[in-house]
């Protein structure tokens, strides 16, 4: 692009009186806009262009000035140019040494393009001039003055814009000339400078002008305010970083630190007095540095700070001396948990190498148990019992891996896991850690917290834990890490590997009276305000609460009892009944309301057709029942209550050994033919499955058939082949206590469980029978009424009586 604008002149006195001639060369022009009366330097380069002014300045020296369309166009033909332009005059001419010339015009009026007579070597158009008439009128004169102060403010607003220029708008007072000389000195584009040119009645062109002054002033006058708000910001900085000076300056000649200086000695002495590793100590210096290089208003500043905050606070090298006293210890375990002895036995036995050997790693246990059997608590037991800060983490339901090892710094808010967040709030490095619900951890997109659990629980790997918050690693062998369950099969394989399991087994009833007496009675009594001369329990009322409105393996419910009556006697004290409120089996009755469970075994089991089974689950054992009835049909087999896949398969092995072996149960053959057979087994809301169940199916079908019933003093629990053998299961700790808790004393149990009986109680086994079997004949002997063994005279293997 040649023919610039490089600088828009005003207007010349005297005014240029120059006729214009019918026919002009045309002299397009790329990014401006010339007007009449205003004088415009130009700078000509194309080569048709330096001809055309050539032949003008040997000529008339007139011309005519039309921009271009399109600026970027080099060569511009007759479409490329507006049909409206400036006839002008050359004033003067200056040739350089490239070929270009310098060339100063001042416009003589508008011209219009009527016929083009030539192109080459340059555009000849046949023009019309012209001329503004206009009548003198309020409203123009409005426009007029109204434009003229809005452009002085313009003027006032722009640098670039001379001083000068707004007295001769004032002095300027033909409309048409003074919209010209605003135009030519706006900053607009080319469309918009031609739209006014070409605007040949006057009112019109004011108008335009008018909102494009406007626009423009608005633009300036938000730009002036953008401005000063950030000359007033950055007086302001310059007017405090002066005073921060003239107070260093002062502090200095008084012998004093300034606050900065003072608060990086202060970190740095802490940072020292931390006892931190080496590598530790190195990144929390390094980290230091850059702070004491920082503006307070920094945005890093902050999360700095609260890094090495996190870094000095730390207990990196305190710890609590642990009680070694194994007498004092056993005490303390005993005074807050009934029995429990493998769990106390094995604490013991930590305390015992701790005192023989001092750097011994600490133990990773997970006890496992249903809800309510004192895990959670037992926990704090141990932490008091060696003298140890107690800290514990709920992982239930925890999805994201930044849980555990916290978040990079890099983000906003970031901060340390729950093992960092944990160790500082314990104050110690070798805190009691517990880590309840460890078979409840989520999992997502956001990562898998038991992998991240896999290093903090490993005493090979965790002595240099790293955080992704800290960055550097942190000690903990030193910590006893505790986790919580209810069932192990939701706990990763490799997470389970880790850990030492100890099994947290339910009550029986004489546990939970003990209990209730020595521990939750005392405790509700003192939370409800009460003292022992307001209340007092016999034990024939804690049996009641347990056998009719507990079910449990725990003792949550029947401390939830026990406080519902003592609020209640705290009421009438309250009202004034002050007396001594003795609570047996009739007060409970009276402010616990209807009895809520009670034993469906002797009305389940008196018929053919009903058998006991034992099941294990997740809350720590139940007892269900099996019915089976006969109805006219073909050999069809119904499975109702919610029964698994593994269950129904039960059911088809049992009935399948039914007819395989019908004549020698005594069965008719032609039985199967004509009859439909439907097991069912209730409380069809809960979803059952296993194979456990398979002797228990099998003896309600073959009671019947052969129309005797199942003895309803005996449950069981087996998985049998379709040869009639009986497989060992699973659970049968819990099935046992649970079978306790319904009141059946006689169990049979696949003869390869037997070793299983080891891990319960013996208080727990006292006056229960069991019956070992190895296959389904045994079984149904043992069972069924009318067949073979006679349980009250015959001789179980184990037997356990008073």
């Amino acid at each position: 692009m040649d023919d610039n604008n490089f600088n828009i002149g005003i207007e010349t006195n005297p005014e240029v009186e120059t006729k214009v001639p019918p026919e002009l060369p045309i002299l397009p022009l790329r990014d401006t806009v010339a007007f009449p009366n205003i004088v415009t330097p130009l700078v000509v380069a194309r080569e048709k262009s330096v001809k055309l002014i050539n032949d003008v300045i040997a000529g008339s020296r007139i011309l005519g000035l039309v921009a271009q369309k399109n600026g970027e166009i080099e060569d511009p033909g007759l479409e490329d140019i507006y049909n409206v332009g400036t006839a002008a005059i050359i004033l003067r001419m200056l040739k350089f040494p490239d070929g270009s010339l310098r060339v100063l015009v001042q416009g003589i009026s508008r011209i219009e393009l009527v016929k083009n007579i030539s192109v080459d070597p340059y555009f000849i158009y046949k023009v019309k001039s012209q001329v503004d008439n206009f009548k003198e009128t309020t409203k123009l004169e409005a426009l007029k003055r109204n434009v003229a102060v809005q452009f002085q403010k313009v003027v006032s607003l722009v640098p670039q814009l001379p001083d000068e220029l707004q007295v001769v708008i004032v002095n300027t007072t033909h409309p048409g000339k003074l919209a010209d000389l605003i135009t030519s000195n706006l900053n607009l584009n080319v469309h918009e400078k031609q739209s006014i040119l070409e605007a040949i009645n006057i009112r019109q062109r004011l108008e335009k002008l008018t909102v494009y002054v406007n626009r423009e002033l608005e633009v300036l006058e938000m730009g002036s305010k953008i401005q000063d708000k950030v000359q007033s910001e950055l007086g302001k900085n310059q007017r405090e970083y002066f005073l921060r000076e003239q107070l260093r300056a002062i502090q200095k000649e008084l012998g004093m630190g300034d606050e900065r200086s003072v608060e990086i000695e202060e970190l740095q002495k802490k940072v020292k007095d931390a006892n931190m590793p080496e590598a530790a100590e190195k990144e929390a210096v390094r980290e230091l540095d850059r702070l004491s290089k920082m503006q307070p208003g920094a945005a890093e500043y902050t999360v700095s700070r609260t890094y090495l905050d996190w870094m000095i606070t730390l207990p990196w090298a305190r710890s609590t001396e642990d009680n070694l006293d194994i007498k004092q210890a056993q005490t303390v375990l005993d005074d807050d948990h009934y029995d429990l002895k493998k769990v106390k036995e094995r604490i013991l036995e930590y305390l015992a190498v701790r005192k023989l050997k001092n750097d011994t790693k600490g133990p990773i246990l997970c006890f496992v148990g249903p809800p309510g059997v004192g895990k959670t608590s037992l926990g704090r037991s141990i932490a008091r019992a060696m003298g140890r800060n107690f800290i514990r983490i709920s992982l239930g339901g925890v999805h994201d891996e930044a849980e555990i090892r916290g978040h990079r710094r890099t983000y906003i808010g970031s901060m340390p896991g729950r093992i960092i967040q944990g160790l500082k709030n314990a104050d110690s490095n070798n805190p009691i850690f517990m880590l309840d619900e460890v078979d409840k951890i989520g999992q997502d997109f956001r990562g898998d917290p038991s992998s991240a659990l896999l290093e903090v629980l490993d005493p090979e790997q965790n002595f240099s834990f790293s955080d992704h918050y800290l960055d550097v690693a942190f000690d903990l062998s030193k910590v006893m890490f505790i986790t919580t369950a209810n069932i192990l099969d939701t706990i990763p394989s490799a997470l389970r590997d880790r850990m030492e399991v100890l099994e947290l087994p339910g009550y029986i009833e004489e546990e939970k009276v003990h209990i209730a007496s020595k521990y939750l009675i005392p405790r509700q009594i003192a939370e409800n305000g009460l003292k022992r001369k307001h209340i007092t329990f016999n034990r024939s009322a804690v049996r009641t609460i347990i056998q009719n409105y507990t079910r449990e393996a725990g003792v949550r419910n029947l401390e939830r009892a026990v406080a519902n009556i003592c609020r209640k006697v705290a009421k009438q004290v309250a009202s004034g009944k002050e007396q001594k409120y003795i609570i047996g089996a009739e007060q409970v009755l009276e402010y616990l309301g209807p009895v809520k469970f009670y034993s469906e075994v002797a009305d389940r089991t008196g018929k053919p057709g009903v058998a006991t089974g034992l099941a294990w689950t997740p809350t720590g054992g139940d007892v269900l029942f099996v019915e089976s009835t006969k109805m006219a049909g073909n050999k069809g087999l119904i499975l109702t209550g919610q029964l698994g896949d593994v269950m129904k398969e039960s059911a088809q092995a049992a009935l399948s050994y039914i007819r395989s072996n019908a004549s020698k149960l005594g069965i008719n053959q032609d039985f199967f033919n004509k009859n439909d057979i439907h097991i069912h087994v209730p409380a069809g809301a809960i979803p059952k499955d296993g194979p456990s169940a398979g002797v228990t199916i099998t003896s309600s079908l073959v009671s019947l058939l052969i129309n005797k019933p199942v003895k309803n003093s005996m449950a069981m629990t087996g998985e049998i082949t379709l040869r009639g053998k009986v497989l060992p299961v699973g659970g049968i700790k819990e099935k046992v206590l649970a079978a306790r808790r319904a009141g059946i004393k006689n169990i049979i149990l696949p003869a390869k469980n037997m070793d299983d009986l080891e891990e319960i109680p013996e208080n727990a086994k006292k006056n229960m029978n069991f019956f070992p079997v190895k296959m389904l004949d045994e079984v149904l002997n043992l069972s069924i009424k009318g067949r073979g063994v006679n349980v009250k005279k015959g001789k179980p293997a184990i037997q356990k009586n008073d």
